[in-house]
């Protein structure tokens, strides 16, 4: 039998709390009043000079409390940061202001800083929430009295997703209030697999980024106590909410670093404490931005011999996304990130005293270097003897192995440290030139930790590939050039994006969910003509027609644009700046912005990336989305865009890193219908396939699985296993009615399996409908499989375990062959919380506004066909924000609109529960648990029943017999449809 839960956290407790560790275990805090006790008994230790000796009285406490309760995790995050480090609140006493240390980020594992754990903590509901449950938190871990990490336990007959669940209820009734507000980081475990996540808000919450922990090696430590001795210890556990949160200020939202991530950081400190420099080779998509811009930042911090961190990057990613990413990052950072406008800025930055963190290009530092420091000038001494530590990211391709040897020799004492997801090594080194390096560990030194591309799909860091190489396979050598520049190709390769990539581009996931695609080509002049056939199949002027299907689900699709450098090519500079003018002309026109003449190409390039990135709440709006961009190399490194699925590929074979690199653009994580970065390429398939197997196995230290990358015939494969495994156990889908319990699991796992073999199978070009008759199965058949699925998981998750079972379903799983053309309620508190961010910045009655405000009502609409009941309170908040909407500003809409549909339950469980005089909580509880037509207890609910009250006050009271059998009647009949849209 499975251990208790409160063994397991008994024993997490004894191991936080066991020999030198610093944690006190506090069983005397368990309420509210009890933890502001506790945290005004540590500040006031903490402060006493600077409180005199002298308490704080009731008024000023209450200002303290006051500035420890957030809106959001996010908010409590920047004030975390505190300046400098120091964590403060300010107090008026008298004329003066007390200036408290609440936290000193600097004193970990020591000086002001004290660890406490505590557990069973009781959670109130608010005041007012009539819904609202009492609650219990498991185990929590204080930092000078602040709740930093909150954990959330099961036993093994429970998955982990089950405390994952509980967490996001707990989030979404506001339980994370007051102190507990300042949570930065979640853990869950059912004893033998834990996870860690940041905190957000529970619409935000993404099960693909619950994050398993791994030693240096890159092995798995999953059980517990494992867990809490790698991560919660001290000084772990409070590095991991200061040194390792990032605060994305762009997407507002608390990031938290993986442990690869972290790894990478501690390898780079070690190192630079022996002088040694080398590389850290974590795979494209894997997060080596946000690395590196913690390992430039904490090597400032940690190394007090190095003056200076400078982030190295070349002029083409200041166009893309790092620069744009480090300001994010820094902005709510004690370190002060300066970018560098000129030379002049770069050199006044590197002699003016401060140890600070300098991002530049490496254009800037050579133009310093050759020009501006030579020997004798001003200043040349000062900058030449700094000890710098140079960071630098796509080190194979930001600096060349001659800028490299040039730099360093100026800076005689400086360490390098360079990011890369596609080393440079023996098999695809640099050409020879003299003595100059030709791989990146010539260059760099050692690789210092490394996490491949292999490891990273393995641990869900990233996504595997579908691979499809199209095209014909037999064409001669002398007449590739004639068919790959005609138009039938053209024409064949459109037909493929545009009408064969439906699912591909997540057209099952719904108006507003849906993913974007890129073209890559060879030349600036195929990239046009691409663009001008799309933009005639479009307007209808071309024999290629966008099919009906494609056209009911997106009738804007496609939304398409272009970017290239105008002046790459100088024979047809002339031809493609013209060219450009009417592409930035389509833009505006398609996105209804100001029209960016050539002048402005670096503004149209700007905001061409945002609109494919979608970090921004205003692109969860379908008018504000794209659908495929057609590039030549840009975008094709350094660029991320979680939501870009599908690299389409119309060029001759790329060299492995170059492959890797464009392959990487797809595989980010988003939902949980994105299963893989899809490749299609379209030329010499025979080819690809050799150089795609090639560059995985390179770029996995050798050798790669079904992980990596698939194709048609092993998927197909799969789909028909998965076909025959469930026929052979359930021939037709009623048939699992009649199975058993241990049966019924089966089929759940069997199903499971099935609907990721469909799905996978559907996101290939070369699947058809019609393929389906030959297995004598349809999109009916799957989803008549899918109900019996929904009934039977249901079922087996109301049951309770048997003895001894260690059979748990998990319930981490969400079907995926599943077409959702519907707008979900999930998807409309998204839309509403992104409209609620994005309007603090737009004046209301604004055209934006209202444009907005049009498309939400829009689809409320369409939310009101499946639930017009909640969508009527949808539209009722709609109409509030848009009265005032300073009202809703910072506030958790989910929140909300969760109060709002169970306060309009509630009041018509009051109405029914005064109409037949019962005991109202009863009725809340039979409503809550009613499934399948039946009540939960209606025995229960009959006993709460006082006949002679409603008998006294009826004028024509029913007999008794007939009043029990009524009153379960209207809650079946009348009750349970009218609450039901509200509650479920």
């Amino acid at each position: 039998m499975a251990e208790l839960e409160s063994v397991i956290e008994e024993k997490l407790i004894a191991e936080l709390t066991n020999g030198e560790s610093q944690w006190t275990y506090r069983p005397d805090i368990r309420t509210e009043d009890e933890l502001w006790a506790n945290f005004k008994y540590i500040l006031e230790q903490n402060n006493k000079a600077a409180l005199n000796g002298m308490p704080l009285s009731e008024s000023e406490f209450a200002k303290v409390k006051n500035d420890l309760s957030h809106a959001s995790f996010y908010d409590a995050g920047q004030w975390l940061v505190g300046e400098n480090g120091k964590v403060q609140v300010h107090v008026h006493r008298g004329d003066k202001v007390l200036h408290l240390l609440v936290m000193n980020n600097e004193h970990i594992a020591g000086g002001t800083s004290v660890y406490e754990v505590i557990n069973q903590y009781r959670v109130f509901k608010s005041e007012g929430d009539e819904k609202g449950r009492n609650r219990r938190f498991d185990v929590t871990l204080l930092i000078n009295g602040i709740p930093m990490i909150h954990i959330e336990l099961k036993n093994k007959e429970h998955p982990y997703m089950d405390g994952y669940n509980q967490i996001k209820n707990y989030i979404s009734e506001g339980k994370f209030r007051g102190m507990f507000s300042n949570v930065q980081m979640f853990v869950i475990s059912n004893a033998i697999d834990t996870r860690y996540f940041s905190a957000v808000r529970d619409t935000e919450l993404n099960k693909k980024f619950l994050t398993g922990w791994v030693d240096e090696e890159n092995k798995p430590i999953g059980n517990y106590i494992d867990f809490a001795k790698s991560v919660l210890k001290i000084p772990r556990a409070h590095e991991m909410v200061t040194k390792y949160i990032v605060l994305d200020n762009t997407e507002k939202k608390l990031l938290i670093l993986r442990p690869y991530q972290i790894h990478a950081i501690e390898a780079m400190r070690k190192a630079s404490r022996t002088g040694k420099s080398g590389f850290i080779w974590h795979t494209t998509g894997s997060g080596k931005t946000m690395t590196s811009y913690k390992a430039t930042r904490n090597l400032l911090m940690d190394i007090p011999a190095i003056e200076k961190t400078i982030f190295l990057i070349d002029r083409r990613d200041l166009d893309q996304q790092t620069g744009t990413a480090f300001k994010s990052y820094s902005e709510n950072d004690t370190v002060d990130v300066d970018n560098t406008e000129n030379v002049r800025g770069l050199i006044k930055k590197l002699t003016d005293g401060n140890r600070q963190m300098i991002v530049t290009t490496i254009q800037k530092m050579q133009k310093m270097i050759r020009d501006s420091l030579q020997e004798g000038a001003k200043d040349y001494n000062k900058i030449k003897a700094l000890k710098i530590a140079f960071v630098v990211d796509e080190c194979h391709r930001a600096v060349t192995p001659n800028t490299k040897r040039e730099i360093e020799k100026f800076f005689a004492n400086s360490l390098w440290f360079g990011f890369t997801g596609t080393p440079i090594f023996e098999e695809n080194k640099y050409e020879k030139k003299g003595d100059l390096a030709q791989t990146t560990e010539e260059l760099y030194g050692e690789c210092l930790h490394s996490y491949t591309i292999k490891e990273a799909i393995h641990d869900g860091a990233v996504l595997g590939f579908n691979v499809e190489n199209l095209g014909p396979e037999n064409i001669k050598v002398e007449d590739e050039d004639a068919y790959y520049n005609s138009e039938k190709h053209r024409r064949q390769v459109l037909d493929v994006i545009l009408n064969h990539s439906m699912t591909k581009l997540g057209f099952q996931n719904g108006k507003g969910k849906t993913y974007e695609a890129m073209l890559t080509v060879e030349s600036i002049a195929i990239a046009r003509e691409y663009y001008d056939l799309i933009m005639k199949i479009k307007a209808g002027e071309d024999e290629l027609k966008i099919s009906e299907e494609v056209r009911r689900i997106l009738p804007d699709f496609p939304k398409v644009a272009i970017t290239f450098s105008v002046a790459e090519n100088k024979d047809n500079s002339q031809a493609n700046s013209e060219a450009m003018k009417r592409y930035l002309k389509d833009y505006s026109k398609l996105f209804d912005t100001k029209t960016h003449g050539l002048d402005a190409i670096d503004a149209y390039n700007t905001a061409l990336n945002d609109r494919l990135a979608r970090k921004n709440n205003k692109y969860e709006f379908r008018k504000e989305q794209i659908d495929l961009v057609i590039v030549v190399d840009r975008l094709l490194t350094g660029f991320d865009a979680p939501c870009l699925s599908t690299i389409f590929i119309d060029r001759a074979p790329m060299k492995p890193h170059h492959l890797i690199q464009a392959f990487s653009r797809t595989n980010r994580l988003l939902d949980q219908n994105k299963m893989y970065g899809q490749i299609v390429t379209f030329r010499s398939p025979k080819e690809y396939k050799e150089k795609i197997n090639e560059a995985l196995v390179l770029y996995s230290k050798g050798g790669f699985g079904k992980a990596i990358a698939e194709n048609w015939d092993t998927v197909l494969s799969n789909f028909k296993l998965s076909l025959k495994t469930i026929r052979s156990f359930a021939p037709e889908p009623e048939d699992v009615l009649s199975l058993s319990k241990k049966q019924k699991k089966t089929f759940i796992r069997l199903f499971r399996d099935l609907d990721h073999d469909f799905a996978h199978l559907k996101s290939f070009s070369t699947y058809n409908p019609g393929l389906l008759k030959e297995y004598n199965f349809t999109e009916e058949d799957y989803e008549d499989y899918a109900a019996i699925y929904k009934n039977v998981l249901a079922e087996i998750k109301t049951e309770l375990p048997d003895d001894g079972e260690d059979d748990v379903i998990a319930d981490d799983y969400e079907l995926v062959a599943y077409s959702k053309f519907k707008v979900d309620f999930e998807y409309i508190v998204e839309l509403l919380q992104g409209f609620v961010d994005s309007v603090n910045n737009e004046e209301s009655g604004s055209t934006e506004f209202n444009s907005k405000l049009k498309e939400l009502r829009e689809t409320v609409d369409e939310f009101a066909a499946a639930n017009p009941k909640l969508s009527i309170l949808i539209m009722q908040l709609i109409d509030e924000i848009e009265e005032d909407k300073e009202k809703y500003r910072d506030k958790d809409i989910s929140v909300i609109i969760n109060q709002m549909r169970h306060a309009a339950a509630d009041k018509e469980i009051r109405k029914y529960a005064d109409k037949w005089f019962l005991e109202e909580e009863e009725v809340k509880y039979e409503a809550h648990n009613y499934k399948d037509g039946k009540l939960a207890n209606e025995n229960k609910l009959k006993e709460s029943a006082n006949y002679s009250a409603y008998k006294e006050s009826s004028e024509a009271p029913l007999p008794k017999f007939k009043y029990y059998g009524e009153l379960s009647k209207e809650f079946k009949e009348a009750l349970m449809p009218e609450i039901s849209p509200l509650i479920e």
